[in-house]
C-alpha cells in the first residue's frame, strides 16, 4: 500500500500527526488515545498497513 493512502484512511478515520520523525512519523488517535508509528516509506507493506489501522481505529 502507498503511504499517501495509508495516511488518508487513517486521517478520515479520525486520527492526528503527534510528530514527524527521522524514519518514522507518529499518529493519534484521540477518540482512543492510542498511538502507532507509521514508517516513512514510499510503499508499507499489506500486513503492516493493516496492523496499523486496526490499532488506531
Amino acid at each position: 500500500m502507498k503511504r499517501k493512502e495509508l495516511v488518508k484512511k487513517i486521517n478520515e478515520a479520525g486520527c492526528v500527526l503527534v510528530r514527524h520523525g527521522g524514519k518514522h512519523d507518529l499518529y493519534m488517535n484521540p477518540k482512543t488515545g492510542k498511538r502507532q508509528p507509521i514508517p516513512r516509506h514510499n510503499e508499507i507493506d499489506e500486513h503492516l498497513a493493516r496492523h496499523i489501522i486496526k490499532i488506531l481505529k
